[in-house]
């Protein structure tokens, strides 16, 4: 039986793998009892460890601030690739579609505050450079695929274990 988590799904979680069982969050209430509320800026995802097969966030990266003060510093997109690393099985896998770099798109919504570039995933949060190490990022993923469609970059990260 195969579980997905959606993050930001409004009302519908996406289920692009045909998960068996299909989870959401958002920072919105829904009726839905598969659908849990959190602000992922500043609050971790709300599941057990090692909990999905799939994570999905579609349109929803470019919403989570690279550093907020509450009052302490968070480098709260950070914290989440750390969180969704967590609730993801060894070997699941994440997706994650958002406007990005070049592309006017990733700029011209005034609650984008993270934009990311094609160089974000592979190099930061992947299992050879992992550069948000310095930042605090405990995991690493596998770069499985990267591509674009029209303004949106589509990138699939397999979740390995983290370095010691």
């Amino acid at each position: 039986m195969t579980r997905s988590l959606d993050l930001g799904c409004g009302p519908h979680p996406k289920n692009p793998f045909s998960a068996d069982e299909l989870f959401g969050i958002d920072v919105m209430q829904h009726a839905s009892p598969n659908i849990r509320t959190a602000d992922l800026a500043v609050e971790a995802i709300p599941f057990d460890s090692d909990s999905f097969d799939y994570v999905t966030a579609f349109d929803v990266i470019e919403h989570i601030p690279r550093v907020v003060y509450l009052p302490a510093r968070r480098n709260s997109f950070i914290a989440l690739m750390d969180e969704i690393h967590r609730v993801l099985k060894v070997g699941g896998l994440f997706f994650a579609q958002t406007p990005a770099y070049p592309h006017a798109e990733a700029f011209q919504d005034p609650t984008h505050v993270n934009i990311i570039t094609e160089n974000t995933f592979p190099l930061y949060f992947d299992d050879r450079h992992r550069w948000a190490s310095s930042y605090g990022f405990k995991g690493a993923f596998k770069v499985l695929s990267q591509e674009w469609r029209d303004f949106h970059l589509l990138t699939t990260l397999q979740k390995v274990p983290a370095p010691a």
